[in-house]
């Protein structure tokens, strides 16, 4: 672990600061790490290996813009195919597949930033596909061996956007705490999360989500370098988290939401049909809100890191906010790989972003994501 003086300063937490403005105590996101189940398929695979003939459904499946999938699958029956499994073995799915996969992303994600275990002071853990308690993060200190000093929250059922939410807790976790090393980590096992029926309802939704876990190391600069104490020293290229809006769309509560289903005895996702549109048609506001807080402008942000809802979901922000397809590659490239992620998704982008080396010192940043409440969340970010 490297310490050093001081880095660069920046904007204040709460509000992003007018464009070219330099001030201090903001959190760097000093590293990235990813994670997923063993196992993909292909959508026609995932067909095939439950069986499934109708045309509807297979329609909904090979038409959703996702190419594979990773998914745990569940054992098989006496006729060969997967049988579904009862809410109870669901939950122990949940909690090994979330505990592995979010072992393996905290893991990379200290190899990124430069870090060790040791180094980790606070871990915020963000899941919506399964519940524990104690918590998942008292699961997963024990499993990797973490200091028991180590501060921690949990985020649990606030659905896909719920990691900017994390994130904006975890980043004034971490301006309150300079020098000390934050870590929020978002691990989504959607195959233990599901119902299988004969409606659309529940094809489009079995159609759509995958397994995957991804981790964000942050630091904080003190606010006075010259007199603070020695900080944990990002990469100076690492952007800085200028600020966070949100946008609750609250006539459209019920849009996306957990169900108990009393015949399959079990928890089961609700997804309307109209979610796209509802969310499209909020995108604007938000945005505009995040931005015009900092004197930008959308055509001054250069990367787009939108959460991979879906192909219309994409759609329709993408259209509201006037982006072009290239804007949303890494959004698309995602859900075509990955499916949807759940909370996790839009790490996986700002994966991909940084391995495509695109970003320039300067470049201004926006990260979206859209879930339950209908949500819009969204937070600007500054290389």
């Amino acid at each position: 672990m490297t310490r050093a003086a001081s880095l660069p300063g920046a904007a204040s937490l709460e509000q992003p600061a007018p464009a070219g403005k330099n001030t201090t105590g903001t959190a760097r996101i000093a590293g990235v790490g990813t994670a997923t189940s063993e196992q993909s398929y292909s959508q026609a695979e995932v067909l095939d290996l439950f069986a499934i003939t109708d045309p509807k459904v297979r329609s909904v499946f090979l038409n959703s813009a996702i190419e594979r999938r990773f998914l745990a699958v569940p054992p098989r029956g006496a006729d060969g195919t997967p049988r579904a499994e009862a809410q109870g073995e669901l939950l122990a799915k949940h909690k090994r597949l979330a505990l592995d996969m979010g072992a393996r992303a905290v893991r990379a994600c200290l190899a990124d930033s430069g870090l060790d275990l040791a180094d980790i002071d606070y871990l915020c853990c963000v899941t919506t596909t399964g519940f524990l308690t104690p918590g998942l993060s008292a699961h997963l200190m024990r499993a990797m061996g973490m200091r028991s000093g180590t501060s921690r929250v949990d985020v649990v059922g606030m659905g896909c956007n719920a990691g900017l939410n994390a994130l904006n807790a975890t980043a004034g976790w971490a301006v309150a705490n300079p020098g000390k090393v934050a870590v929020m980590l978002c691990t989504e096992a959607c195959s233990a999360a599901y119902v299988i029926d004969s409606t659309l309802r529940t094809a489009v939704v079995n159609s759509l989500f995958g397994d995957g876990a991804a981790a964000v190391a942050l630091v904080a600069d003190p606010p006075d370098a010259a007199h603070g104490p020695p900080v944990v020293a990002p990469d100076p290229g690492s952007p800085r988290i200028l600020g966070f809006a949100s946008h609750l769309i609250s006539e459209a509560i019920d849009a996306m939401r957990y169900d108990w289903d009393d015949g399959q005895g079990k928890f089961s996702f609700y997804l309307d049909p109209n979610v796209p549109y509802v969310v499209g048609a909020n995108a604007e506001q938000v945005v505009d809100r995040l931005l015009g807080a900092a004197g930008l402008r959308r055509s001054d942000v250069r990367h787009w890191l939108v959460h991979s809802g879906g192909k219309k979901v994409i759609d329709a922000v993408r259209i509201n906010l006037g982006l072009t397809r290239h804007d949303v590659r890494h959004t698309t490239g995602v859900l075509r790989d990955y499916g949807n992620l759940s909370s996790s998704s839009f790490l996986f982008s700002y994966e991909r972003l940084l391995t495509e080396r695109a970003a320039r010192p300067g470049d201004h940043g926006v990260l979206m994501t859209m879930g339950p409440g209908s949500t819009i969340e969204t937070a600007l970010v500054q290389w």
